[in-house]
This record gives C-alpha cells, structure tokens and sequence, in this order.
C-alpha cells in the first residue's frame, strides 16, 4: 500500500462538474492499495498519517501533526500509485489490487484515519473519474510505502 501526502491550504474533488468534496488546511492523501495489502498495512499507513508532524510550529519548524494544527484530510484513491515502470515506456498496473480488494481496503483506510483523528475524512469516490484540486502548501509532498519502511 502506498500513500502520497501534500500538506494543502485547500483541496477538493470534483466528479462531473459536481464538487463532491473539499478540505481546508491539512492533507490530500492519494492512495494506491497492491495486492498482498493487508489491515496492517492499513494500521501502519493510517497511524503514520496522523502522527506525521509536517506542519510548523510557532518556530516556523515542522513540529506539528495533523491534530495539533486541526487540519483536515481528504482520502483519495489512486491505482497508479502503483504502477511499476522498471521496463519500457508504458506503466504497468500488474501490482495494483483489482476492484474487490482496493475499494474494500480503501474504504478501511479512511474509515482508520478518522477514528484515529475522532473526526470525519472526505473522500473522493471509488473508481469515479475525479478532478483533484489543490494547493501544495509548502510545498511539502511525501511518499510512504508499507512495504518499504524506511
């Protein structure tokens, strides 16, 4: 399972020229779910997450995590999050989880985070083509993979 977060003033999805979603400061979290991925995968990625403290303190230093600051966070998923692109031009999707896995573990993820923040996360819709908007804040983008724990 890999996440990809940018701290954002704002984000929003869009589906059909309909806004289906939008956030203020905190995240936009893009998330991909492979296919050996598990609820800890889900439990590692989600408390990171939220204990991640990318937000400045009064010192202007990144001290903060996303609860400190009250911000909010908006869950997306994203298959191409795991393409793999070792040969050729063309990225390969082989890796990503198929329908019955990723929206179920997607679903999971989110649901997680806003238990770990008490509060409710916006999504984006499963398997919808969805406009994303946002301004990085920073910028400050960063990548997680639960099999890679670095």
């Amino acid at each position: 399972m890999r996440i990809l977060i940018q701290r954002v003033t704002e984000a929003s999805v869009t589906i059909d020229s309909q806004l289906h979603s939008r956030i203020g400061r905190g995240l936009l979290v893009l998330l991909g779910v492979g296919m050996d991925d598990t609820a800890d995968d889900i439990e590692y990625l989600a408390g990171k997450l939220v204990r991640l403290r990318i937000f400045d303190d009064e010192a202007g230093v990144m001290n903060r995590d996303i609860q400190q600051v009250g911000g909010e966070v908006l869950v997306v998923s994203q298959f191409t999050l795991m393409a793999a692109t070792r040969k050729g031009n063309r990225p390969s999707y082989i890796k990503a989880a198929p329908e019955a896995v990723s929206r179920p573990l997607y679903e999971a993820f989110s649901a997680r985070v806003a238990d770990l923040l008490g509060r409710k996360v916006a999504t984006g819709e499963f398997g919808a083509d969805m406009q994303v908007a946002l301004t990085n804040d920073g910028p400050v983008t960063i990548w997680i993979d639960s099999k890679n724990r670095e």
